[in-house]
């Protein structure tokens, strides 16, 4: 229960954190977002190990770093934080922020190659044993989403993350379609990083 929590609380501020940057209009909302990000990671890793996304509790488990009777209380942990975060958005910012963008091959593939990346990142750096103990972890993973939402932000919304992608389209900004790639796309990308992962490294 403990775990649940902190992973209700970190992944409701980085949603929170989403919502109300994207909605500044500021060209800092992906520094904004990468900085949020870092805290809740430091805040949080000792605990649950601050997955915060379900294509990464996807990637821990298959990797062997998440007990399976943690996942069901860690996806309905980030999913109830990704919906009351984007309520608590619209009723302070009010509706729609951003047209939806479009669903594309383009976007589902780079969803999935930057969910690829952060969940590689977070693997090697926050599970592996040659790793292990390192001050670096939060900020590399912090980071990955900072080049994922410069890069790649204008062409999928820049999510990486299912629980983020179901509180942008509760949130009116992005479609059923992009939602379905934020699932699709995402959770294939996490799936995939933890079967590389296992390739390079083994079970170490």
């Amino acid at each position: 229960m403990k775990k649940a929590l902190v992973e209700f609380i970190g992944t409701f501020f980085l949603v929170f954190t989403i919502g109300m940057a994207v909605r500044s209009g500021s060209s800092l909302a992906p520094v904004a977002i990468a900085a949020g990000l870092i805290a809740v990671i430091y805040a949080g890793g000792h605990v649950s190990g601050a997955h915060f996304n379900p294509a990464v509790t996807l990637a821990a488990f298959l990797r062997g770093k998440c007990p399976k009777g943690d996942i069901l209380p860690y996806l309905v942990a980030q999913f109830l934080a990704a919906i009351s975060a984007a309520a608590l958005t619209c009723w302070i910012a009010g509706e729609v922020a951003a047209p939806a963008l479009r669903a594309t091959i383009p976007s589902a593939v780079v969803e999935f190659l930057f969910t690829f990346a952060l969940c590689w990142v977070i693997l090697n750096v926050a599970t592996a044993k040659g790793t292990a103990g390192n001050w670096f972890y939060g900020l590399a993973i912090g980071f990955t989403v900072l080049a994922g939402a410069i890069s790649v932000g204008a062409v999928s919304g820049g999510a990486f993350n299912p629980a983020v992608g179901l509180a942008v389209y509760a949130m009116g900004m992005e479609s059923a379609k992009q939602l379905a790639i934020y699932f699709a796309a995402d959770l294939a990308g996490g799936a995939v990083a933890a079967l590389v992962y296992l390739y390079v490294n083994g079970k170490d």
